[in-house]
């Protein structure tokens, strides 16, 4: 299958096929150096199998974490590019999950003010969300993707076959961001998420119809400056939570999950969504500290002074965006 993200200056091609890693140049030009950014929990047969395709690549094995997207590794990736004289026409290839994927994107988007990208992500959260929409970035400390900037993938590849290796809870997490692309603007995907005895039957679907939220979404609002902020559904209070457990203990997923619950004031879909989040074995709430919620908030870089604008669904499928003052979250929500 293939879907086209139409946008002013760009068009992002993606193809969803099984097994499609294994023929790659049907989808992206190899004929140039491709350094393939990946990490250590990637199968290393993947990274063969890709490198096997390139009569000129390079592969750079992160490790495996959130930890990764971060300056250090960032500058040792550009030192790479720099020695091995990559061009604005060679590739950056990201073979891996969302922190690959936002770190090789914004590898690609600033060395030399800008290179080829492709992306084959290899998770749920990446297939499903992260690896299109353009928005790429590092961390800085414990404040996530505060550091970025908006470079699209030419082509991202989309191999149903990788998740196979994901463990469950980290197949689950990733079907987090589908079930709250249904929240904000797909009712029949989230009623799927409901219904399916087996959500692993439904799987392609899960994730084109997730893909098609985020395609129209982005296409109508391709740098954030309104209608996009509806993606942001329970990740205001995620990724304050996120930071809170040092970018470990929960995954994105699993903390988006919570700050969808926690933001929630439709007490009917609040007690929906969280029985499909119970039935994906996804945490509810967390222990945390209330003033260091609001502290990381006030450092999100959707914050606007002391006012942050937040999503919220009083009708399934249907969202609105609210500009509050992030000190009332603190009575209301937390």
């Amino acid at each position: 299958m293939e879907l086209d993200i139409q946008l002013t200056e760009h068009t992002s091609k993606i193809y969803i096929e099984r097994d499609a890693r294994l023929h790659l140049k049907d989808y992206v030009n190899l004929d140039c150096k491709v350094m393939v950014i990946t990490d250590q929990g990637v199968p290393k047969q993947y990274h063969q199998e890709i490198l096997d395709q390139c009569e000129n690549g390079y592969l750079y094995v992160a490790k495996q974490g959130e930890g990764t997207k971060s300056f250090p590794v960032y500058e040792d990736i550009l030192q790479k590019l720099l020695e091995l004289n990559f061009s604005r026409k060679d590739l950056v290839l990201a073979l891996g999950g969302g922190v690959i994927g936002d770190l090789s994107g914004f590898v690609a988007g600033t060395f030399k003010r800008g290179m080829r990208f492709a992306s084959i992500p290899t998770t749920t959260l990446s297939q499903i969300d992260s690896s299109i929409g353009g928005k790429v970035a590092v961390n800085l400390g414990e404040v996530k993707n505060v550091v970025g900037t908006f470079y699209h993938p030419e082509v991202v590849v989309i191999d149903l076959n990788t998740v196979k290796t994901l463990t469950r809870r980290h197949y689950h997490n990733g079907l987090v961001e589908a079930v709250k692309a249904g929240l904000i603007a797909d009712a029949k995907l989230f009623e799927l998420f409901e219904k399916a005895d087996n959500v692993d039957d439904h799987l392609e679907e899960i994730i084109v119809r997730a893909l098609k939220v985020k395609k129209s979404v982005v296409e109508q609002d391709e740098k954030e400056e309104n209608l996009r902020k509806i993606l942001n559904f329970g990740h205001t209070i995620g990724h304050a939570i996120e930071s809170i457990y040092h970018l470990e203990g929960y995954y994105h997923g699993e903390c988006v999950g919570m700050g969808m619950m926690k933001i929630l004031e439709n007490p009917k879909i609040k007690e929906r969504l969280g029985r499909v989040l119970l039935k994906l074995e996804v945490p509810l709430e967390a222990e945390y500290d209330t003033d260091e919620v609001i502290d990381f908030i006030k450092k999100d870089k959707k914050a606007n002074g002391d006012y942050v604008t937040i999503v919220q669904v009083d009708k399934i499928g249907e969202a609105k965006l609210l500009p509050v003052e992030i000190e009332s979250l603190r009575g209301k929500t937390l």
